[in-house]
């Protein structure tokens, strides 16, 4: 049975954003984004730097990052009859893949895409099969060998439909502690760190702990119904190793503070807290559904580092639950007013 608050509309998560204000480049330096400071206790905003982070932390601190590094899964190609298709990987199942397809009503199963050759690699052995129609846009597919090994040369980063610009070098869509391969997109409030930076925080007697979730469909797609009850998530894989859950575990005893970087990380720190509250020095890994939205009791995170997110999102619901809808549409109105850069390569908030 769902505890999401039955009245809770998708049009309370609504806010009008100038077009401007879309980031569509990371800036040359992770570390040079701003960073809005949002004390929950006293409604207190403060404008600094990425590179302030540590000023904002204490010695015993856990600071928890998403490790996922980011398939290169978006593929041109085109039809038999001619039609061009692109393909988004969504995420690997055993031998085939998860996949956005535009258009996919036209692909018939069976079909096999033919997909634009890279530089050094035979055009007729790059080839996806239909396998199934899923619905929604959804559909299972195969790939070929000469695909699936080089699949760095074949597709490209799968940015947002709202970033319109080419990124220069793809790595600036991968973390710098991105090990983990197969996400459908980054863990973007990550982007901002450096290893300088972590390095600054270790030195001053932080944590850092690396859990993994890869990025799934609820990235792509819209909430498209007008009760938030109504909205289906989709299930994401994610792991806190029994490692990282000692150290959690630890960090509680000791009275210091789990810091979230990124929703991705804290959705996994709340489901390890759902799903192993008596034993987070175990870990926990599998998927989760956790759907956090106002009126959810937070069990593991006390801190949450986070980009400026897409109206009506399910991530502008996860934040509005940590820090309560009035102050975060009051912060949201400031950003607008301070011409802050929203969204996967924009500025950040810090809230404590």
């Amino acid at each position: 049975m769902s505890s999401i608050d039955p009245d809770l509309r998708v049009d309370q998560f609504d806010f009008d954003l100038p077009g401007e204000l879309i980031a569509q480049t990371p800036l040359e330096r992770r570390d040079a984004s701003r960073l809005m400071v949002v004390e929950r206790s006293t409604g207190l905003i403060s404008h600094r730097t990425i590179r302030d982070l540590p000023r904002f932390l204490r010695a015993g601190d856990l600071v928890v990052v998403n490790n996922t590094r980011v398939y290169a899964g978006r593929m041109a190609g085109k039809r038999a009859s001619g039609g061009s298709v692109e393909l988004l990987l969504l995420r690997r199942e055993a031998e085939s893949w998860l996949a956005l397809a535009k258009p996919a009503k036209r692909l018939r199963v069976g079909e096999r895409v033919a997909l634009r050759a890279s530089s050094g690699v035979s055009a007729d052995v790059l080839g996806a099969t239909i396998v199934r129609q899923l619905g929604d846009g959804l559909v299972e597919i195969t790939l070929t060998s000469v695909v699936e090994r080089e699949l760095e040369r074949v597709g490209s980063a799968p940015l947002p439909p709202y970033i319109h610009e080419r990124l220069a070098d793809p790595e600036r869509y991968q973390t710098v502690f991105a090990t983990m391969l197969g996400s459908a997109a980054a863990p973007t409030a990550g982007l901002h760190l450096t290893a300088e930076l972590l390095r600054e925080l270790d030195s001053a007697g932080m944590s850092i702990g690396y859990a993994t979730l890869h990025v799934g469909l609820d990235t792509f797609r819209p909430v498209a119904v007008e009760r938030v009850a109504d909205h289906v998530i989709h299930r994401e894989w994610c792991e806190v190793s029994p490692d990282l859950g000692a150290k959690i575990a630890e960090t509680r005893r000791n009275g210091g503070r789990i810091i979230a970087v990124g929703t991705t990380t804290a959705r996994t720190l709340e489901t390890l807290g759902r799903e192993a509250s008596d034993t987070l020095e175990f870990g926990w890994s599998g998927w989760t559904d956790i759907f956090i939205t106002p009126g959810y009791r937070w069990r593991a995170v006390d801190g949450l580092l986070t980009n400026f997110h897409l109206p009506r999102s399910t991530l502008l619901m996860m934040v509005s639950a940590f820090a309560g809808s009035d102050l975060i549409r009051m912060s949201y109105s400031v950003a607008i007013a301070e011409r802050y850069r929203f969204f996967s390569f924009g500025d950040a908030q810090l809230i404590l």
